[in-house]
């Protein structure tokens, strides 16, 4: 599998991007959650650039809910939270074979592509540790 490296500077375009999409929607965002692990660093720099609150999963807000991962690889992560009402989603890359598609994401993937985001290690494997751990 293609491993692809990506810089802060990378992700900052990345960041603006969505945060460009989010604001050329019209929808109402009232507050913004990051899934742990992959989320939480664009969850944080979303919040910044678009002046909305971070908050923990279980906060209620004013308009919509942008819940903000990393990728959507196979969708699964995704797919639990879209079953709620007034929930968006934001990723900064997406892969087609995904079973969901977020409402926004800056890049479109390759199946065969495995990113490698700057706050990861570098020596990161295809399979993500936490998915090996468990075989």
């Amino acid at each position: 599998m293609e491993k692809t490296f990506l810089s802060w500077n990378d992700i900052e375009t990345a960041v603006e991007s969505l945060a460009h999409q989010i604001r050329q929607s019209g929808e109402e965002i009232g507050a913004i959650v990051g899934l742990a692990r992959g989320g939480l660093i664009p969850a944080v720099m979303l919040s910044h650039k678009l002046g909305i609150p971070l908050v923990s999963e279980d906060h209620e807000a004013e308009g919509y809910l942008l819940v903000v991962d990393d990728i959507c690889d196979t969708g699964v992560t995704l797919e639990y939270y879209i079953k709620y009402e007034g929930v968006l989603t934001a990723t900064i890359h997406y892969k087609q074979t995904a079973i969901v598609k977020p409402d926004f994401y800056y890049s479109l993937i390759p199946q065969d592509k495995w990113i490698v985001y700057p706050w990861e290690n570098k020596d990161s494997q295809t399979i993500p540790d936490y998915a090996t751990e468990r075989e």
